[in-house]
């Protein structure tokens, strides 16, 4: 009674065709990663330099809250992308018990690098689609942006679905 109906066919097809598109990225995103020449960054120290992109001084604990991850795990982490010259660790001016995890410029620029190689990845896919697939793809992933940004989410970020009855 309280479940919620099965997803047409149509749900289904694009839950598939969505599968398929993030293996595809996540393929190019690798490319892209690994023609950075900066050197390997793991997929969890790209977390953290994302992160640090996004709120810059942030300390340890809060790192780890953003990450969900263990502090020691975020610490050896932090120790990793600082010895790359990626981070560095810089004391806290409110407690002198903390310290401020930054990018140096040289995690900016890999970022910034980084960035520019997938876009241009994407950019050559999506320049070989007909006009018309182009206005297609950008209307499904905007409204795809916009309901998966909206509120209905749980804690782990899936969404929420409510029953039909």
């Amino acid at each position: 009674m309280g479940l919620s109906p099965e997803p047409d066919r149509r749900s289904r097809d694009a839950a598939h065709a969505g599968s398929e598109f993030v293996e595809l990225i996540e393929v190019m995103w690798e490319q892209g990663r690994e023609a950075v020449p900066t050197g390997p960054v793991s997929p969890s120290q790209l977390r953290v330099l994302y992160a640090l992109d996004r709120e810059d001084g942030i300390n340890l604990r809060m790192l780890s809250e953003a990450l969900q991850s263990a502090p020691p795990s975020v610490s050896r982490l932090c120790d990793r992308l600082q010895a790359t010259g990626l981070i560095e660790r810089t004391p806290s001016p409110v407690s002198r018990r903390e310290l401020e995890l930054r990018l140096t410029s040289l995690g900016r620029a890999y970022l910034t690098d980084l960035r520019k190689r997938r876009e241009g990845i994407l950019m050559a896919t999506i320049d070989a689609m007909p006009p018309k697939a182009r206005r297609a793809l950008l209307e499904g992933l905007r409204a795809f942006r916009d309901v998966a940004a909206a509120p209905g989410q749980d804690s782990d970020g899936a969404r929420t679905w409510r029953s039909a009855g």
